[in-house]
């Protein structure tokens, strides 16, 4: 084989490596986006909720009910941004066991819910599992959540500030699901990563 030949192949073989390499590596990196503001696509609604979009988010303000994600998650991170009133009552629910019936038992519910009577599990506490380490109010502004969810590692950080590290084996993987419960809920820019 010709010297000039061999050195040819042997950069073609690195080459096609490295390009294997970053892609293998960015696939664990790579955000699906989930919802967009154009459509429902991967969602399923479970119950009467009004889920409309319109500018560039999906929103509800009567009746009750979840948008379910068609996709299973283990180990993830969520990026997402929600604007509610004051009297909302809302809620991530991640990990879902049935995605059929999503409650706050058979899911970890990241909460939306400023006004809870119980305010132990108010708006960025995991309901039965993490209070919030700090009181933000979501009502009336844009607030942006991101919830990572590690073996039994749970976290929370609303509008960049970390107000959930909690551990509970629960619940290992589901759908998320996106609650409206009351008062008016609005969900845009929903994005998931992978940690598996």
């Amino acid at each position: 084989m010709k010297p000039q030949l061999i050195v040819v192949l042997g950069l073609s073989i690195l080459g096609i490596t490295g390009a294997v390499a970053p892609t293998a590596l960015s696939a664990q990196d790579a955000w699906t986006t989930l919802f967009d503001g154009s459509n429902l696509e991967g969602w399923e609604a479970l119950g009467d909720a009004n889920w409309a979009l319109g500018d560039g988010a999906v929103s509800a303000d009567s009746g009750s009910g979840f948008l379910v994600s068609e996709e299973s998650y283990g180990d993830f991170e969520l990026t997402l941004e929600f604007w509610v009133d004051t009297p909302a009552n809302s809620g991530i629910f991640i990990r879902c066991a049935d995605p059929g019936q999503i409650r706050d038992t058979n899911c970890y519910e990241v909460n939306i819910f400023d006004t809870r009577p119980d305010q132990t599990y108010r708006t960025g506490g995991i309901v039965h599992i993490a209070a919030p380490t700090s009181v933000i109010d979501a009502g009336g502004q844009w607030n942006s959540y991101e919830i990572r969810a590690e073996g039994p590692r749970l976290r929370v950080s609303l509008n960049g500030t970390q107000i959930v590290d909690a551990q509970d084996g629960q619940f290992t993987e589901g759908p998320i699901a996106l609650q409206y419960g009351a008062g008016t809920v609005r969900f845009r820019n929903v994005r998931v990563r992978s940690l598996d």
